[in-house]
This record gives structure tokens, sequence and C-alpha cells, in this order.
């Protein structure tokens, strides 16, 4: 992978979270002042995982069957920034309903088929280890840098700006796209009851079910962490400096990726982010007090960063050649998609029902959850030496 190429994934990593760092912080405040109720509020941010049960899948089998991912990411793209565009005609929710399920559904193709290629170009290179999270730390500084802004902007100028700032950035991804390459993809066919064959391994299933019950813990966190926040007392800039602190932790993790990775099988790594999940988010339930709160947020380089580069790995032990992309959003269907609609629904009941505390302390349930399915993969058998 050339450095220009290196500096395109890069680009194109930075714009896409810096994208997701304006959503998840701050779409929620930006519904409320449209003077939406919570439930609505859940059931539009739902959106963002919901897209995610048909949409990734879709996208990585087309990309597969048309070993052509690179012009797939660059459709999508474009696509995605001219319907983003609408949001400025929208008046009534369910048009707003709508316009989340249309764009999202689009999005959902970007991150599964650009982990896709990207993980095919380090591993022709033997760079995955030393190149993966260098390469996809720049998806949190460009989280960091859009909370930063946006929670200034929106403190100063009004939520109102969203918009305006949503546009941008889509805009700008798209451009980037187009300076994305990766090296050819093999044409091997895929055999029949390939795919089927992956799926009845135990191994696979416990893998996706463990992502299923954290990704369901995390809904919580992504759909109502600002309200929570915002219930506290914090203001905006204040709900932007939390969200900041957890993805620089992840960036410090992912620039130290390979001293994990290189001596630790991903599994243990996995394990390890599920306990750190447990711990995270009843500090954040029962002791929401500033100190706690930021330290609950570094633990998101266990939580997130650790879980998704070990998660990324271990995937390639079973889904390869044909099957890569689909692995790729398989992972994603399961987890974000089923794991994150469920949990973000199940939260905004909670939250309704109960109080807002008793939605993390779900998490932290679902986190415990996912530490017992990962356990059940079968030990490795390495070769006697």
């Amino acid at each position: 992978m050339t450095p220009l190429v290196r500096w395109a994934f890069g680009s194109f990593f930075f714009l896409y979270f810096a994208y997701v760092g304006l959503v998840s912080p701050y779409a929620s405040l930006f519904f409320l002042d449209r003077g939406f109720t919570v439930i609505e509020i859940a059931v539009l941010m739902s959106m963002l995982q919901i897209t995610r049960i048909v949409g990734p899948f879709s996208w990585g089998w087309l990309s597969d069957y048309l070993s052509n991912r690179i012009g797939i990411i660059r459709f999508c793209a474009c696509l995605a920034a001219l319907v983003f565009t609408s949001i400025y005609f929208l008046h009534s929710y369910i048009s707003f309903f709508i316009w989340m399920f249309v764009l999202h559904t689009i999005l959902s193709s970007l991150m599964p088929l650009g982990e896709s290629a990207t993980v095919h170009a380090l591993f022709k290179d033997n760079s995955f280890d030393k190149r993966y999270g260098r390469l996809r730390l720049w998806g949190s500084i460009g989280f960091i840098a859009m909370v930063l802004f946006a929670g200034e902007l929106f403190q100063r100028k009004g939520i109102e700006l969203y918009p305006l700032v949503g546009t941008f950035i889509l805009f700008a991804l798209a451009m980037v796209t187009f300076l994305l390459y990766e090296p050819k993809i093999e044409r091997r066919k895929l055999v029949k009851g390939e795919l089927l064959t992956v799926l009845l391994n135990p191994d696979v299933r416990w893998f996706l079910l463990s992502g299923f019950f954290m990704q369901f813990a995390h809904a919580a966190f992504y759909v109502f962490y600002s309200l929570y926040l915002a219930n506290l007392g914090y203001d905006k800039l204040q709900i932007g400096l939390f969200w900041a602190l957890g993805v620089t932790a992840e960036v410090i993790f992912f620039y130290f990726q390979s001293k994990v990775l290189s001596r630790l099988d991903p599994e243990i790594v996995l394990q390890a982010s599920f306990g750190i999940g447990v711990i995270r988010f009843a500090l954040m339930a029962f002791f929401p007090f500033t100190s706690v709160l930021i330290f609950a947020q570094i633990m998101h380089a266990g939580t997130f960063a650790a879980n998704h580069s070990a998660a990324t790995k271990l995937l390639q032990r079973w889904f390869t050649g044909p099957l890569q992309a689909r692995g790729q959003a398989l992972m994603a269907t399961v987890s974000y998609g089923f794991g994150g609609t469920l949990g973000g629904l199940f939260a905004g009941w909670i939250w309704e029902a109960s109080q807002p505390r008793d939605v993390f302390v779900v998490s932290a349930f679902a986190c415990g959850l996912a530490g017992m399915a990962i356990q059940k993969l079968r030990p490795r058998r390495y070769p006697a030496s």
C-alpha cells in the first residue's frame, strides 16, 4: 500500500467518522429541538442500526459478486451526499423517519466495504498488525475533531446549523472516495455451500452472538449518552468533550494496536473488552460524577477500539477470499444491525418506563452475556514446536 493510498484511506476514515461524530452526539439534540419526544427520537436514531440489518450484507454480496468494492463505495458516498441535502425540506416526523432510513441504508455500505478493502490491501502486504490501527485511528481523530468543533459551534450558534455541517462532511467524503484504491481481487468462484459451512461452525456463531450483545450494550450509549449528560446538567460543549475524551482513548489504543495483537490472541482481547464493558457501564449508571464519567470514557479504548480490532482480525480466520466482504458485512448486520437496533429500542423503553441510569445497567448486563458467549470458542490447537 503506497503512501498516497494510505493517505486516501486515512482521509476516508477521518471523514466517515467525522459524520458519525456529528450524528451520534448531536442528532438526538437536533431532533429534540424539532419537538420530537424521547420515544420518537429513539426510533429515529434506531435507523442507524436497523439499516445495518439488511444493508451491509446486501452491499457486501454485491461487491463480492462484482469484485468492485471501491466502485460501490464511490457510488454510495455520492448518493448519500445528495440524499442528505433533502434535510432542508423536511418538516414532519414521518419525513424525517423516511429520510433517516434511506440515508443510512446507503451509508451502511461504506464501513464494511471500506474495512474490507483496507484489510485486503494490508493482508496483501502482510502489514495488518502494523498498519491497520494507524489507518483506523484517523477515523477516531475525525470523530474527535467533529464533536469538539460541532459542540462549540452549536453552543454558540445553535443546533439549527446541524444540516449545514452534515452537508459539508458528506460531500467531502464523496470526493475522497475517488482517491481510494485496492489490489485486484482474486476472482475465485464461491464454492456451493461454502458460506453455509462457515456459518455452521459453532465458533462463528458464538463470535457473532458476542458481537450482538456488545452492540446491544452500546446502543444505549450511542442513542442516550448525550441526553443522559444533558439531564445531569452538562452543556453541549461539555457533552462534546466527553465524547472526544472517549475517542482520544480509542486513538491511543489504535496507535499501539500492533503491540497488543502481536502478543495476545484476539479471543483474549475480546474477553478483556467485555469485562471492561461491564465495569464501564456500571460506573456510568451508579456513579454519575464528573471524575467517574471521565474514567468511564477512557475505558472506551477497551470497549470499542480493542474490541473492534480484535474482532476484525478474528473474522479473517473464517471469512477469506470471496467471503471476505460478506463476512465483514455479516458482522455489521448481526452486531450493529440486530444488536444495535434491539438495544436502542429497548433502551428507549427503559428510559421511559424506569429511570435513565437503568439503560446503562442493562448495557453492563449485556456485556457480561457477550463475555459468556466468547468463552465458548474452542481453544486453538497450535503445532508442536
